[in-house]
């Protein structure tokens, strides 16, 4: 915003600087007032003069705030000259600084007429925290203030004081005013416009164009507000046998800034040593002025850090700043530990055999002294009694060769103040019982536990040796202790343990002046997980289905033992499956495979620890060959056309009204009704249209020429005198249509005539139907038999025998029914049509 607001001024004080000479003077703008407070409105007024002949004559006047639309103003009217007025009125300006124009317009644009610049701030707020302080390096009054929040207008500051000789409630002689250089909030007096001693009103005035402000009021004495400058602080020369019987101690010296030696003083030391975490110790009321001072009881730390300041006595002032650090090392004393020792014999070669001596000092004293060396000697008898030094170093342990006539070795902690009790060193034999049950287990990942049994002679104490097991085993890798207590029957190991790494752990009891056999135990510090899963192995492939196989990584010390297996396999859609194993598995098939996929599969090996996963394994299942798709073609066809024939049997199963083929039953166990085609009383039709008194009722229908599946009709579209279904070609047993429901009995006991009819035609053949019939006398079985057989109607059975009477001839003398297989029982076996009827 500030930069297009920037580009826009510029942009238009250019085009203002390149108006025509005729168009300058047409424009003013008149503000009131130019500089408000921010927020507050403006009134500005633009007059067009009527003597600018490139302008209409009634130009309507816009207006424009930095980079802001243009606007009409509030207001435009004519002056009596002719003079164009517009007057706008801002309601707040937000802005710190910004350009008003005013414009016309100028073809398709505008024309600026003439700008004028708006301030906007605020009144500068009252300075506060106002301070002084005397500095004698300067010789002069330094004060500062805060000046407040920003004001956004040029504000002026200027510290003002007066003499006073009362307590500040009079003035007495002025001061000049100090002016502070621009953008700073201090301001000093010289010493020759002040009066020591002398008090003095001191504040600070703000102003700019919307207001000024003072400070409250400072009352004081330049003498009162003194700040020295810190002593000179340096380290006392003493001589070395000061030194030897004070160990621990600093000597010193300072002098006051020699300005204020005139003054009176008290200073305060304090002193830090340069270790992690140490504080500032202060020692106070001390005098400005001391050739010697000595700082004694400091710890052995390698160097102190010391720093003095003063501040006048019994009268106001203020501490000087710190002096610079002074860097000391105190003195030292001679060590005062206990050492505490074990060794171990080092087979270098088959003659030569060297011990190594290792030692853990234990300080007596807060203080046990700084530690320089150690040194190990023995006292040779052939030499008067002069020791021979063995070893001298800086480490906690040593190799060396013991010669075998050296019976008094001692040990000892040196520096520079002298050396401590000398420690003798006793090789031990391995003697008496040792520790049973030694066990160890990690607590955590940073220490052991190891615990064991005391033997049966309780020993003085234990020495408890640990470090990694590895095949070069490093001596300087080990770390040690000595448990002075024989009761002690467990100990926790926290020096030198590092997760997740094997350690040697070894015990042995301490008895007076011999030492146990150790005991060693094999621990891990920490279990972790396996470092990586077994890797996968493709075994078989097939078209749904793969084998893998993978090879159990081999179990290791200090790896905690895997809990399951998890395979994870996803095909080329991200489509993700996952199944998990017991431990005992080596290999796993994976089913329901796509036939010609790829698949990405993983295992994951788990435990305690976490998990791990193995290497990916990328395969692709067998496509389908031509055979198995034809078998699948082939099964699925079948399956198909099963159950297409099984829901059309279904669908037709109550709809069908008769069967494909008669219902023939056992000739010799039935009547002769059941010979007939079995139809139900719904499906009884009627023919009306054929009854007369010379043509008896069509009752039954049997289809003699085509087998055919019958078609269904309403029994409602027998009434219909037009035409016969197709269904009606077959023999006709005629009766009384009121005896339809009897039409399966037997014959009654009369000889009445059993009249037979043909149907002439084909169901499928055009042309009308004919129907012929005669009448015949002829019995069913050729006559009466009195013991029917085996094969014969069992409704023969009960009746008495009967005469036949013969009716009388009618028109129709020849019957012309064919061939004796119409007979209605070989109709009812008839299938296959007329060609196989020579069988009969």
């Amino acid at each position: 915003m500030v930069g297009l607001g920037a580009c826009s001024l510029t942009g238009v004080t250019l085009i203002v600087l390149l108006l025509p000479r005729s168009l300058e003077s047409c424009g003013h703008i008149r503000i009131s007032p130019p500089i408000v407070r921010l927020g507050d409105p403006v009134l500005a007024t633009c007059t067009v003069s009527p003597n600018c002949s490139k302008l209409d004559q009634h130009p309507k006047i816009f207006w424009r705030l930095q980079a802001e639309p243009n606007q009409p103003g509030d207001r435009q009217h004519s002056l009596p000259d002719g003079t164009q007025e517009s007057i706008i009125t801002l309601p707040q300006l937000n802005y710190t600084q910004a350009f008003l124009f005013c414009l016309v317009p100028w073809g398709n644009n505008f024309q600026v007429l003439d700008q004028a610049e708006l301030r906007a701030g605020n009144p500068p707020s009252s300075p506060s925290n106002l301070s002084c302080l005397m500095y004698l390096t300067t010789n002069s009054l330094v004060c500062q203030w805060e000046p407040g929040p920003e004001t956004h207008l040029p504000t002026n500051y200027i510290l003002k004081s007066f003499r006073s000789r009362t307590d500040c409630q009079y003035q007495g002689g002025t001061i000049l005013d100090c002016v502070p250089k621009k953008r700073q909030s201090n301001c000093s007096i010289p010493r020759k416009h002040l009066l020591l001693y002398q008090n003095m009103v001191i504040w600070v005035q703000a102003e700019n164009m919307l207001g000024s402000s003072e400070s409250p009021k400072l009352c004081l004495d330049p003498m009162d507000v003194v700040k020295l400058e810190p002593p000179l602080l340096r380290a006392l020369d003493i001589g070395p046998d000061i030194v030897s019987r004070q160990p621990g101690c600093l000597w010193l010296s300072w002098k006051p800034w020699k300005p204020s030696e005139f003054m009176k003083q008290e200073c305060e030391l304090r002193y830090q040593p340069q270790l992690e975490g140490a504080n500032w110790t202060l020692v106070s009321h001390l005098p400005s002025n001391k050739d010697g001072f000595e700082l004694c009881g400091l710890c052995q730390a390698p160097v102190y850090t010391l720093q003095i300041r003063c501040i006048r006595s019994s009268l106001p002032g203020l501490w000087s700043s710190w002096s610079p650090g002074l860097q000391l090392r105190p003195t030292i004393k001679a060590p005062t530990i206990r050492l505490d020792t074990w060794w171990q014999k080092k087979q270098l070669d088959p003659e030569t055999v060297n011990m190594q001596l290792f030692w853990k000092p234990t300080p007596l004293q807060e203080d046990g002294g700084q530690i320089q060396g150690y040194l190990l000697s023995w006292s040779s008898s052939d030499r008067q009694g002069q020791e021979v030094h063995l070893c001298n170093t800086t480490e906690s342990s040593c190799i060396f060769h013991l010669p075998s006539e050296a019976k008094n070795v001692t040990l000892v902690a040196y520096n520079s103040a002298g050396t401590s009790l000398p420690i003798p060193v006793v090789f031990l034999e391995n003697e008496g019982p040792a520790v049973t049950r030694l066990h160890a287990m990690a607590q955590d990942l940073d220490s052991i536990w190891v615990d064991w049994e005391a033997p049966s002679l309780l020993p003085q104490g234990y020495l408890i040796e640990w470090g990694l097991n590895s095949h070069s085993y490093n001596y300087s890798q080990k770390a040690w202790r000595i448990e002075p207590d024989g009761n002690t029957t467990g100990i926790l190991l926290e020096d030198n343990i590092h997760p997740f790494q094997l350690y040697r752990i070894t015990v042995a009891p301490l008895y007076p002046g011999i030492v146990g056999p150790p005991v060693n135990v094999y621990t891990y510090s920490g279990e972790k997980a396996l470092p990586h899963a077994p890797e996968l192995h493709l075994k078989h492939v097939g078209r749904t289905w793969a084998e893998l196989e993978w090879v159990p990584e081999t179990p290791w010390l200090g790896m905690i033992p895997l809990t399951n297996y998890t395979i994870f396999w996803a095909d080329a859609g991200d489509h993700s499956f996952s199944v998990t194993l017991n431990i005992s598995f080596h290999g796993f098939v994976l089913y329901h495979l796509k036939p010609a996929s790829l698949y990405h599969v993983y295992l994951m090996a788990t435990s305690r620890a976490g998990s791990t996963n193995s290497t990916g394994l990328t395969l692709v299942t067998m496509a389908l060959e031509s055979s198995d798709i034809n078998i699948f073609l082939g099964i699925l066809c079948f399956v198909l056309l099963f159950i297409t024939c099984a829901a059309a049997w279904f669908c037709c199963k109550h709809s069908r009204k008769t069967f494909f083929w008669p219902n023939v039953p056992d000739p010799a166990h039935s009547s002769l009704s059941s010979w007939v085609p079995t139809i139900m009383t719904e499906e009884t039709f009627q023919l009306p249209s054929f009854w007369d008194s010379s043509v008896p009722s069509i009752t039954k229908i049997t289809e003699l020429e085509e087998d055919k599946k019958p078609t269904h009709w309403d029994s409602s579209e027998s009434s219909g005198t037009d035409s016969l279904p197709a269904l009606v070609q077959a023999y006709v047993l005629q009766g009384d249509p009121r005896e339809i429901s009897n039409q399966f009995q037997p014959p009654s006991g009369t000889s009445d005539q059993v009249l037979y009819g043909q149907v002439l035609g084909s169901p499928t053949s055009p042309g009308v139907v004919r129907y012929l019939r005669c009448d015949s006398t002829q019995p069913l079985l050729g006559g009466p038999t009195p013991s029917p057989k085996s094969y014969e109607n069992i409704w023969f059975h009960s009746r008495p025998p009967e005469t036949f009477v013969p009716q009388p001839p009618s028109q129709e003398d020849d019957c012309v029914f064919g061939p004796p297989y119409d007979f209605p029982l070989f109709q009812g076996l008839q299938v296959h049509g007329i060609e196989e009827q020579g069988g009969f």
